[in-house]
């Protein structure tokens, strides 16, 4: 699956995969429903092309994420609050993830970098609009902000370091990996102000970084069973939250926000999506065993 600046920095731009063997460090999250599973089926049997499944390629990730982040843009599930997020591994690799390479970390940016170029000319239609801010974090470095400027066309480019964007009614604001409590609370100001305002593979972030009002437009997390990737946790909204089976690709759940969104934060707890993944492996161990 696929997966700045000091290397803490750097680090903090990359997703990892999730096990979800560890603590949950944002609290507890009310559960789903006991028919979760059969629910889930009834309901991707529905969705055709717009359900939830495991990207092929990077390609068909990057076309999810931008359907399910316009979706979000033209109706958000808060209306107050147009604050819309978007998270993915952005490497195909996931031993890249963590190897704390400088290499791994500028690929991970390129990427990052690659789709914010993607999402834009996916949200504005020349002459047409709506206008489009690409929005730099305030700690983003010099040669960071001159990637931007020479990869990404079609929006205008404003570091936070400048202080707040000035952005036309019925703009969009996108923050790209947006990693500091002044970042979070630029984008939240522009988001209450009206301004539908997207993050992109945002880092360190709390449990006060995005609030619960938010959309999770698009979100992927490899769910880790012995050392493996067994799983995923997959959002394309409108789309429910779905689990899936890394070697079927079947759904093994889906959960609404209210069941799965950490109370009063736009965090997915993932420790029942842990236990679907977990059970799945190990029945399909015991009918291998048995010869089924």
């Amino acid at each position: 699956m696929f997966g700045g600046t000091s290397p803490l920095l750097l680090l903090g731009l990359l997703v990892g995969a999730a096990s979800f063997t560890s603590p949950n460090r944002y609290g507890s999250a009310r559960r789903p429903s006991s028919g979760a599973a059969t629910s889930t089926q009834r309901y991707l049997f529905n969705l055709g092309s717009s359900g939830a499944k495991i990207p092929s390629s990077p390609s068909d990730r990057d076309n999810a994420a931008i359907s399910a982040v316009k979706a979000a843009i033209q109706k958000p599930r808060t209306p107050s609050c147009p604050l819309i997020e978007c998270e993915f591994p952005a490497l195909t690799a996931l031993n890249k993830l963590g190897d704390g390479s400088l290499r791994s970390s500028l690929e991970a940016e390129d990427a990052n970098v690659a789709f914010a170029n993607k999402l834009v000319n996916g949200i504005a239609t020349p002459f047409i609009g709506p206008k489009v801010c690409l929005v730099m974090s305030s700690s983003a470095s010099n040669a960071l902000v001159g990637k931007v400027e020479k990869k990404v066309r079609g929006a205008t480019l404003h570091s936070l370091k400048e202080g707040m964007p000035e952005v036309e009614k019925g703009g969009v604001c996108v923050f790209l990996t947006p990693s500091s409590q002044r970042d979070y609370q630029a984008a939240r100001t522009l988001a209450e102000s009206g301004c539908a305002t997207v993050l992109v593979n945002g880092s360190f972030k709390d449990q006060k970084s995005v609030p619960g009002a938010a959309t999770m437009a698009y979100f992927v997390k490899p769910l880790t069973y012995n050392s493996q990737v067994a799983g995923y946790l997959i959002r394309s909204y409108p789309s429910k939250w779905t689990v899936l089976d890394a070697t079927s690709k079947s759904a093994l759940g889906s959960f609404s926000d209210e069941q799965i969104l950490v109370e009063k934060t736009n965090t997915p707890d993932l420790r029942e999506s842990g236990r679907l993944v977990q059970k799945a492996v190990d029945e399909r161990a015991i009918k291998a065993r048995a010869g089924m």
